[in-house]
């Protein structure tokens, strides 16, 4: 999966992880579940991490928590400065998004279907799921749909049969924890989940989302009880009751979205492939390309706490709104190409995870005005 970008071709970071994730489901099969064997190895301590692809990175209060490849969690305790790896990691597959809903606990997620908890800031981590349970939980969930009556369901059914057959080889690709118990995960063919344990108990939500085709959905942000969700071919669904019902989100692109944000009010920016974005200012009924500059991919968006926006591509290009998405300025700070996550420091510097691992943006480089 590549995409022609400034003229060459230049492979998505999104698009790597899933085309590694999905092709790897027969091979697997053939090789004697090669996948499950990485779930159950836990990941290996090695200078080599700290330059490694690093695909999401989150605050844990103070800390900054950052997850990649080979099941690699590193940590930083002066505001990115510098890193250690975390000791405890169960699982080697590779780890896609982190949240943290307060210092000291937090949920990655990643290949395998896996979801990992941290109770002490992202020292140690224990699986609580993984791609055989979430695959049963949603084949439970269609058939109880269909035993009440629902015909939709039917289809539901054939899928998450043929999800439990071809065993745990579906991505996940999102995690946002709203509090300590209540939290949503999003992943490769629509798969979709949430707790309101912690994470002792699962409940698919497949059936809630009106995505019959299986989109892949990349990002899930939930902020009390409303949720975005941004995936492929133009997919952008919201809820605003926690995850009990959801609605489509008409959007003019066909294309992918690696993410979204809700800003005051009704405005929404989602943000994709090609130098996408797109601003609607009444939830969704009315939208308005934003003029980025170049048709690069952008990976990943953010509120700062001074109220901006900030945008990475994956040329390593940082864009800034001070006008709540209705314009960008390309910063004069240039992170490494090949972009995946973004956070705000607690000293007001931003941290990008990506290709070559992590890179500090200082603050007074973000605070400065945009160059037009």
């Amino acid at each position: 999966m590549l995409f022609y970008i400034s003229g060459r071709l230049r492979p998505s970071l999104a698009a790597i992880l899933l085309v590694l994730s999905v092709s790897a489901g027969p091979v697997c099969a053939a090789r004697g579940a090669a996948v499950p064997d990485l779930l159950d190895l836990p990941a290996r301590a090695g200078a080599r991490a700290h330059g490694a692809l690093q695909l999401a990175v989150a605050r844990a209060g103070e800390r900054l928590v950052a997850v990649g490849v080979y099941g690699a969690v590193l940590l930083s305790d002066d505001a990115g400065k510098s890193w250690r790896q975390a000791a405890g990691v169960p699982v080697s597959v590779a780890l896609t998004d982190v949240s943290f809903a307060s210092a000291e606990r937090g949920w990655a997620v990643g290949h395998g279907g896996v979801v990992l908890h941290s109770a002490d800031a992202g020292e140690h981590w224990a699986r609580q799921l993984d791609g055989r349970d979430a695959a049963r939980i949603v084949l439970d969930a269609a058939r109880a749909r269909l035993a009440a009556g629902d015909p939709a369901a039917a289809r539901e059914v054939r899928d998450a049969e043929r999800l439990v057959e071809e065993g745990p080889d579906k991505p996940l690709l999102g995690v946002s924890f709203v509090d300590a118990q209540r939290g949503y995960v999003v992943g490769a063919y629509g798969l979709a989940l949430m707790t309101e344990d912690g994470g002792q108990r699962w409940q698919s939500l497949v059936g809630r989302i009106p995505n019959p085709r299986g989109k892949h959905l990349y990002q899930i942000r939930a902020v009390g009880r409303e949720i975005l969700i941004a995936g492929e071919q133009g997919a952008l669904f919201r809820s605003v009751d926690g995850g009990e019902t959801f609605a489509e989100v008409p959007t003019p692109y066909a294309g992918t979205f690696f993410g979204a944000l809700a800003l005051d009010g009704d405005t929404l920016l989602a943000y994709g492939l090609r130098g996408n974005v797109w601003r609607s200012g009444d939830g969704g009924q009315s939208w308005s390309q934003v003029d980025t500059g170049q048709a690069v991919a952008i990976s990943s968006g953010l509120r700062l706490a001074d109220g901006s926006l900030v945008l990475a591509d994956e040329s390593g290009r940082l864009l800034r709104s001070t006008d709540a998405g209705r314009s960008f300025g390309a910063l004069s700070a240039h992170a490494a190409a090949g972009s995946a996550g973004l956070v705000q420091a607690a000293d007001g510097a931003l941290i990008l995870s990506g290709a070559r691992g992590l890179v500090r943006v200082e603050p007074a480089q973000l605070a400065s005005e945009p160059a037009r």
